[in-house]
């Protein structure tokens, strides 16, 4: 496939970092995870996921996760999926 087009976008340079960070543990560039969204945007023919604003719980939810407030930690998988499972 001829990949001779160019697309520029301006990006909040946290959300950027984040991203890259996630992307150079599953080893895909950047330029590769944009043409990923691009190719299931054109196959689904819209959106590949949800997109929904989250409810006032659900932001205060992963307001205190991302600030590492109220987390609840095990000490091994057995320990998570015993307390998932009960």
């Amino acid at each position: 496939m001829n990949k001779s087009a160019t697309i520029q976008a301006r990006i909040d340079p946290s959300v950027k970092n984040k991203a890259q960070k996630i992307l150079n543990k599953l080893n895909i560039s950047m330029s590769e995870a944009i043409a990923i969204f691009l190719t299931q945007v054109s196959l689904t023919k819209g959106i590949p996921f949800e997109i929904k604003i989250p409810n006032e719980l659900t932001e205060e939810t992963l307001r205190k996760s991302e600030n590492g407030e109220e987390l609840h930690e095990v000490s091994n998988i057995n320990q998570l999926f015993k307390e998932l499972n009960s």
